[in-house]
């Protein structure tokens, strides 16, 4: 008897998939979190997102570590970008 597993091939990597209407699609969230704070700096970022992280002592390193753990606040900062970017006043 052999065992099932053996004899499954291993799956094949998906290519990325293109995703045209997506805007933040290929944008990181470093990147975004540069763009924003060289747009609104820290102070005009934490009046817009009130967290810690942006309040209090902010880093980069800081609030990419609480933005990956954090989905909610993540959303916010996506949501903020892309209003940022689709006021055409942003020259990034």
């Amino acid at each position: 008897m052999s065992d099932p597993q053996e004899s499954q091939e291993p799956e094949e990597p998906q290519a990325p998939q293109e995703q045209p209407n997506n805007p933040l699609h290929g944008i990181t969230l470093e990147s975004m979190l540069y763009q924003l704070i060289a747009h609104y700096e820290w102070s005009g970022l934490a009046s817009r997102i009130e967290i810690r992280c942006f309040m209090f002592d902010p880093t980069i390193n800081s609030s990419l570590k609480f933005l990956r753990r954090t989905p909610w606040a993540r959303t916010k900062v996506e949501e903020l970008y892309l209003e940022m970017i689709g006021k055409g006043n942003y020259r990034g």
